[in-house]
């Protein structure tokens, strides 16, 4: 036997039922908080500064990284043309 039961409610009144604690007014300061913090760091920062923090890698790396990736790509397209048991 399967019995369904289905309850329609909203997010805050099935939070409220099982007991959890309202948490939205800490998440808004917080993230007011990083907000600020961030604003701050990114005054205080040089555009050069900000690129790096950024980009760890550099520009560079990036360009390297995706040129890989589509060496990868390309190889393994290639292999399933030249396989003649792989589905098209």
């Amino acid at each position: 036997m399967k019995i369904t039961i289905n309850v329609e409610c909203t997010p805050e009144e099935a939070r409220r039922y099982m007991g959890l604690p309202d948490v939205a007014p800490m998440q808004e300061a917080m993230l007011k908080e990083m907000q600020s913090q961030m604003l701050a760091n990114t005054r205080s920062m040089q555009p050069s500064e900000m690129m790096q923090a950024w980009l760890p890698m550099g520009l560079n790396g990036w360009l390297d990284m995706q040129k890989e990736f589509w060496t990868q790509m390309t190889a393994v397209a290639s292999e399933k043309n030249d396989d003649p048991n792989a589905k098209k």
